[in-house]
């Protein structure tokens, strides 16, 4: 049976493969670029997948900082889908969902819960302690990962990728981009 035959779909390797504009964004009080492995995991994983890396920042737990890195992203209208990494545990210093949640348009949320799907899968109840999300914000996907490099893998490889493929059926979220702004 072919895999795109299977049930859930898959990739159909005889359609054309779209690049999209993708960004990453990690959120630590820790880390700066040299130490940020979640990132740098993202960062191979958007190039390897074939698409445009468009931008890497790291930034502060802060709410004021997140917001401002990701407005300037969709802004600058050279981005289709920002991935940030970290801040979304239970801490007080996790952050990235208060900041993020009020600026989306719609929230995408069969997002959190495939992603808890595959995470129990590695983690088992740990996947309790996050708060994985995902929306729109005029028109550019933001999908909020933890910042560990295990769920960064898990969110990128089994969810984010395939929906990211252009050639992945029955539907992907790359042929619903030139709609995303329709009133």
């Amino acid at each position: 049976m072919s895999e795109a035959l299977k049930p859930g779909g898959g990739v159909k390797p005889d359609l054309p493969f779209t690049p999209v504009r993708v960004a990453v964004l990690t959120i630590s009080d820790t880390r700066g670029e040299a130490s940020d492995t979640s990132g740098q995991i993202l960062v191979e994983r958007v190039k390897t997948a074939g698409h445009e890396l468009a931008g890497r920042a790291v930034v502060r737990d802060d709410i004021e900082q997140i917001r401002a890195q990701v407005r300037s992203w969709i802004g600058s209208k050279a981005v289709d889908v920002i991935v940030t990494t970290g801040g979304t545990g239970l801490t007080g210093r996790d952050v990235t969902v208060e900041a993020l949640e009020p600026l989306f348009d719609k929230t995408i949320d069969g997002f959190s819960v495939v992603f808890h799907l595959v995470s129990y899968a590695s983690v088992g109840l740990s996947t309790l302690q996050s708060r994985a999300t995902a929306g729109l914000i005029d028109g550019v996907f933001v999908f909020c990962l933890p910042g560990s490099n295990g769920a960064v893998k898990d969110g990128w490889d089994k969810v984010i990728s395939a929906q990211l493929d252009s050639r992945h059926k029955p539907c992907n979220m790359v042929e619903l981009m030139p709609r995303l702004l329709e009133r």
